[in-house]
């Protein structure tokens, strides 16, 4: 974890001391295991090419650059890598507990080291969707973001339309916070832009059960005792909200 500082601005000569998220570690539970990436591992390279090619994916997130091939997976794969050098972003391999098999993506990413949010995003394989991938991968990575990385604030945006993403979101969670006008690229165009629902959690609210209702009712529960094509407006992360789970 890197600290940075800062002056209050007042001429006290007081520092504000900010945080940065430690590179990805290994986090397991929920039948899952959150890994690294690894740039130079085949099996890594193809699956964030087909993760990141996926015309599913591509209906809600516009990537900034194409990935078109195994060489542009792995650049995209060592930008992440140095992300997490520099502590603005930690990219998580989502990766079956038994079988080891990737299965997805989950990123936090865009750290403000002094107000200590970050915003969340992923994007699920197509065969492992329907197994509720998403929600488990984002409960355990929310909890590593405010219990190991100290984050105070996670957001998580999707595209206006995208329900099965809010869905997600509130089961794990993120409460709704409103509607924000043109802050993602409208599918496939970089001149155009669509409108966003942002949803956010905070270190102090209620940690919500993993096994959540699927009739729509909103989580509830107590704290547990135990686009690079990577970036789009407002913290899209290939996946933003990428609600195929």
């Amino acid at each position: 974890m890197f600290n940075g500082g800062m002056s209050d601005g007042v001429g006290s000569g007081r520092r504000i001391t900010g945080v940065g998220v430690p590179p990805a570690a290994e986090i397991s539970g929920h039948g899952l295991r959150l890994r690294p990436w690894r740039p130079e591992s085949a099996e890594d390279a193809a699956a964030w090419l087909r993760g990141v090619r996926d015309p599913e994916f591509l209906r809600w997130n516009t990537p900034l650059r194409t990935v078109g091939s195994l060489d542009d997976a792995r650049g995209s794969l060592r930008a992440r890598l140095e992300e997490a050098r520099q502590g603005v972003a930690t990219a998580f391999c989502v990766t079956d507990a038994g079988s080891g098999a990737v299965l997805g993506h989950l990123g936090v990413n865009t750290v403000d080291p002094f107000l200590r949010t970050a915003r969340v995003g992923y994007w699920v394989l197509p065969e492992a969707r329907g197994r509720r991938v998403a929600r488990r991968a984002l409960a355990l990575a929310s909890a590593w973001g405010f219990e190991g990385a100290g984050l105070h604030r996670l957001e998580l945006g999707h595209a206006l339309g995208h329900d099965v993403s809010c869905r997600v979101a509130e089961r794990c969670g993120y409460r709704f916070e409103g509607e924000l006008r043109g802050a993602m690229f409208e599918a496939g165009r970089h001149d155009a832009f669509r409108n966003v629902h942002l949803h956010a959690r905070l270190a102090s609210d209620p940690y919500p059960p993993v096994d959540a209702p699927a009739d729509g009712a909103r989580p509830g529960g107590t704290r547990p005792g135990g686009a690079d094509p990577d970036r789009n407006p407002r913290g899209a992360d290939p996946g933003l909200g990428h609600g195929a789970v």
